[in-house]
This record gives structure tokens, C-alpha cells and sequence, in this order.
């Protein structure tokens, strides 16, 4: 039987058990649309902008073992969904984006609502494809969430003329796996490589294991967990990777990098060897790569990407392979050769007598306050309220960090934030996201006044879909991390970080028919938090006014070494 694109589409989609699909109509997509009115396998949610709905399919990802899928029509609606691709890309996020196009005769002649989606969005995708042929829809659907979902996770954008869409073509069900010549991941690590990381480890005196994003993505963080504990070595998660290894388990050191722990950078700019497991060595971890150079040590890499090994920094030992793969290969080599190695447990006792050292500094410790809100207490607060275990959401700035330095991630994919791109407007959406792949969870979307206000038409998609986060608003009335900049690299010349005409939230939120709170007083802090997470059929927005002057801390300025922190403001 022949069916239309737009009905091949819709069952591509239905063939992949994808259950939501985030979207905004427009013309060149409205048989897609019009198809997915007639169908009743997955459940589309209508966003206010599309940025909104490729960073909620974004999130959908993110904190479940899917891939997210975005729906945007052409022109405006892709060149609106770019952030959000761009976000993703940078992450390494599975996703599929369909958008709309003008029809194929009309490509090239300024049509309206045309874009040269594919050369837009080239830079910002693991691959994209332009669908000619209505033949070729259903093979392009299927290899688009392959190759978004292997090897090293990312976006796959799909752009679909409109007269592809209305034109029929015979179906025809999968057969077998996608098979693509020309793409074929390294799934198994060198079993070379990983006898030389073995012996290495069982040699080093001063071992530090230092893991990313990469361990979430491939859903390893159990094994992680049993090598680290085997080797009895100190931990750091990235920022992307908080929660791969359990942030109250006494191996953990923190954060790496910028707004990292002292005993964290201390121990990875002071190790023997370095086993740096899905992570890029990137500049917001390591700093400056020359003075990170400076001493000697052994690194060994594992990543699925190649491209990223000895990138930014040299690597002894390269393995390339699928992160739980490799992992498995090392814990069952490294039982066996470290067995009895009681030399290496003396070392490992002194290396364990420096890390407590400079975990003693207490570097993330901050002066309480009864007068002024300190925002840092209010994400402590949380993780108290919570019982740690929520899903959290952020938005970039000072309040993203001190979320990432105070709640503290036991488990994987709880914690969905921008980590390469670093984009503002994010946290709504993506609670949005995590609410539908996870639908009893506890959300919580720390954000601030400026990051919320980029996305807040989002308060009425969780409205219309009874989304019900809570959102934690620390509102200092400043582009906070801009400001903290200003001060410190800039003669505290506060150019344009002052938001001096902020709305009353307040009265906004509950104009969108949620519920709002203000709170001024730390004492109303923690009564504030049990009040929200008590309403559980509620969207909530708590405004925290929070302390105008707090700076996140330890900082390495930029440029400067992974060692060269500052502490706090008195070394200014």
C-alpha cells in the first residue's frame, strides 16, 4: 500500500518507539501535522518557541536512554531551533530534528520561509540530511537515529521538502540494522592499549581518575563506580559528568576546572597518573594546557571519539572504544594484576594523606548570613528538602555553579544543564523535557532572573501539559557571572549586568495560572522549599532575593593554570 511522507514520517517515528515529539507548526510541516493528528502512537507537545522545543528533546535525552526528538517548520523555525541544536551538538546529545522545507522546485529561488537549512546547521550537527526523493524518507529516518544514537552521540537533522511530505510511496518495514559503510564506531578498546593503561595503574604512586560526559552517555557510571573503588584512586567529575561516581562517597574530590575544588585541581595538576575516562580535557577544566604540561605525569585516555584524544593534551595511552566496554575490560584485567600489590596501597595511603590535606582548605565554604539570603544556602537547602534525589535542571551563570558545587549527585542523569555551550534560557525547557521522560520525578529548575526571562513563555506549555517543576529562582538582580567578571578582570566597571527593570515575578507567574512565592528572609528559606515540594500537582516559582555581592568560588581566572585558584575575594 502507498502512504504519503508525511504519514512515513509519523510511522519512522512510531517504528523508533519514540513517545514524544516537541514542536511548533508552520506551513512547510502542516502535513506532518496533519498526519500526526491521525495517529496515536507518541504524543506531541506544543511548545511557545521552537529553541524551547529542541532543548526540552534535548533534556528528554539527557535524563533518559532516548533519543529526543524536535519538529520545526522551515525558515525561522529552524534558524530558531539552531541555539538548541548547537546545545545539543556541543554535549553530545542524541537527537533527531525534523524541519520543514520549502518544495524541492522551489529550493534556491528565495521562496518564502526558505533557508539553506543544511548549510545553517552543518556546523552544529553530527550529520544532517535534505530528503530529494521520497524513496529515500524512510531509509533517511532510520539512519538518522542511528547515527545519533552511536558512536558519539549528537543531533541528526533531517530537513523534508513540503512536496516530499503529500507525495506516496510504497512502505516498506526495516530490514535488520542500519548498515552504513562509511560509518562503523569503534565499540571495543585495543586490547594492547588497555594492558599498558593496566600495568600503569598498578604501577602509580599517585593515581587520580578523572571522568565526563561521556560516562553518562554511555550509561556506565556502575562500572565507573566498581574500578574507582578498586583502585582506590580519588575521583573528579566534570561538570557534565556530575553523578557519574557519587558525589558522598569519600573518593569524590568534586568538580575539576574554573569553579572546581581545590582538592580536586590540586589532585589532578599533582598525580602520576591520569585516567581521564569520556572527557575532553577542555579549557574550563584544565586551563591554561602549558602549565598543566608542566608536571610530569601519565595519561591514559578512553573515549568513542578519536578526535578527541591528544586534542588539546598530550596522551600516553589512547584507547578508543565505547566507555562501558573498555571499562569492563580494565576492571577485569585490573583485579587480577593488582592483586596483593602492597606497595602500591603504602603509596596510595600517603597520596590519600595530601588529598585530605587540601580537601582541609574547606574551599567551598562561604560566611552565613540572618540578614541577606546567601544563595548558596538555598541549593544546600534543596538537597535537604529533596533528599538529594531530584531531577535538576539549570540555567547558566553563578546559580548553574553553585548548583553543581552544593547539590550533591549520587546518581547519573539527574543532573541537566549546558555544559559546552553554555546557554542561557535552557532550564525551563529542559524541565519540561525531564518531566515527560520521567513523569513521577521530583524536578527542580534552578535558575535566575536574567537566564528565565529568555524562555518564560514556556510557563504556558507547562500549563497546557500540567508540567509541574519547581522552580528555584536566585535572583540577585544582576547578570551575576558577568558581574563577578566585571569585578574581578574589570575595575568593577558594571557595564550593562544591572537589571534594573525586572518584572514582578510574582505576579507574572500567577498570570500564567501557576503558583508564586517571594521570599526575602533566609529564615523563610527552608519553609519556602517544604511549602512548594508539598504542592506536587503544581508548577511553583520561588523568587529568592538573594545577595547581591556573592561570587562563585575558588575561580581560575582565564589563562591562567589549573592550580592558580582564587579562593575567595581577599585574594583579589
Amino acid at each position: 500500500m502507498e502512504i504519503t511522507g508525511a504519514d512515513l514520517v509519523v510511522r519512522c517515528l512510531a517504528e523508533e518507539g519514540v513517545e514524544h515529539v516537541f514542536g511548533y507548526p508552520g506551513g512547510a510541516v502542516l502535513y506532518i501535522y496533519d498526519a500526526i493528528y491521525k495517529q496515536e502512537n507518541f504524543q506531541h507537545i506544543l511548545v511557545r518557541h521552537e529553541q524551547a522545543a529542541v532543548h526540552a528533546a534535548d533534556a528528554y535525552a539527557r535524563s533518559s536512554q532516548k533519543v529526543g526528538v524536535a519538529l520545526v517548520t522551515s525558515g525561522p523555525g529552524v534558524t530558531n531551533a539552531v541555539t538548541g541544536i548547537a546545545t545539543a551538538y556541543m554535549d553530545s546529545i542524541p537527537m533527531v530534528i525534523i524541519s520543514g522545507q520549502v518544495p524541492t522546485h522551489a529550493i534556491g529561488e528565495d521562496a518564502f520561509q526558505e533557508c539553506d537549512t543544511v548549510g545553517i546547521t552543518r556546523p552544529c550537527v553530527k550529520h544532517n540530511f535534505l530528503v530529494r526523493d521520497i524513496k529515500d524518507l524512510a531509509e533517511t529516518m532510520r539512519r538518522a537515529f542511528y547515527i545519533a544514537r552511536t558512536g558519539r552521540p549528537g543531533p541528526v537533522l533531517v530537513d523534508i521538502p513540503k512536496d516530499i511530505t503529500v507525495a506516496k510511496t510504497r512502505y516498506t518495514p526495516p530490514q535488520g540494522d542500519v548498515v552504513m559503510r562509511s560509518y562503523a564506531p569503534v565499540v571495543k578498546g585495543h586490547q594492547g592499549q588497555i594492558k599498558k593503561a593496566i600495568q600503569m595503574l598498578v604501577q602509580a604512586e599517585r593515581p587520580m581518575i578523572y571522568t565526563g560526559g561521556g560516562v553518562i552517555l554511555a550509561d556506565a557510571s556502575e562500572e565507573l563506580t566498581q574500578l574507582v573503588r578498586m583502585i582506590g584512586a580519588p575521583c573528579t567529575n566534570t561538570l557534565m559528568g556530575l553523578g557519574a561516581f557519587p558525589s558522598t562517597d569519600r573518593q569524590f574530590v568534586g568538580m575539576p576546572g574554573m569553579h572546581g575544588t581545590y582538592e580536586a585541581n590540586m589532585s589532578m595538576q599533582n598525580c602520576d597518573v591520569l585516567l581521564a575516562i569520556g572527557a575532553r580535557f577542555d579549557d574550563r577544566v584544565i586551563g591554561n594546557p602549558k602549565h598543566f604540561a608542566q608536571n610530569p605525569r601519565k595519561i591514559i585516555h578512553v573515549d568513542i571519539d578519536p578526535s578527541s584524544i591528544s586534542k588539546r593534551v598530550k596522551v600516553d595511552v589512547p584507547i578508543v572504544g565505547n566507555v562501558k566496554d573498555v571499562l569492563k575490560e580494565l576492571i577485569a584485567q585490573y583485579e587480577v594484576a593488582a592483586k596483593d600489590n602492597a606497595a602500591q596501597q603504602k603509596s596510595l595511603a600517603a597520596w590519600w594523606e595530601q588529598v585530605e590535606a587540601w580537601r582541609g582548605r574547606n574551599c567551598l565554604s562561604y560566611l552565613p548570613s540572618d540578614e541577606v539570603i546567601k544563595p548558596q544556602s538555598v541549593v544546600q537547602k534543596l538537597w535537604e528538602v529533596t533528599k538529594g534525589d531530584a531531577f535538576i535542571t539549570s540555567d547558566v551563570g553563578q546559580h548553574q555553579m553553585w548548583a553543581a558545587q552544593y547539590y550533591g549527585f549520587d546518581k547519573p542523569r539527574r543532573w541537566i544543564n549546558s555544559g559546552g555551550l553554555g546557554t542561557m534560557g535552557v532550564g525551563l525547557p529542559y524541565a519540561m523535557g525531564v518531566q515527560m521522560a520521567n513523569p513521577d520525578a521530583t524536578i527542580a529548575c534552578i535558575t535566575g532572573e536574567g537566564s528565565i526571562q529568555m524562555n518564560i513563555q514556556e510557563l504556558s506549555t507547562c500549563k497546557q501539559y500540567h508540567l509541574t517543576p519547581k522552580i528555584i529562582c536566585l535572583n540577585n538582580r544582576y547578570l551575576g557571572m558577568v558581574r563577578q567578571w566585571q569585578q574581578i578582570d574589570y575595575g568593577s566597571r558594571y557595564s550593562e549586568s544591572y537589571m534594573d527593570a525586572l518584572p514582578d515575578f510574582k505576579g507574572l507567574v500567577e498570570a500564567y495560572g501557576h503558583v508564586a512565592m517571594r521570599i526575602e528572609k533566609p529564615s523563610d528559606v527552608e519553609g519556602a522549599l517544604k511549602e512548594a515540594f508539598a504542592l506536587k500537582d503544581r508548577l511553583v516559582f520561588m523568587d529568592f532575593i538573594t545577595d547581591q555581592s556573592e561570587n562563585v568560588w575558588p575561580m581560575v581566572k582565564a589563562g591562567k593554570g589549573l592550580t592558580e585558584m582564587l579562593l575567595g575575594s581577599e585574594e583579589l
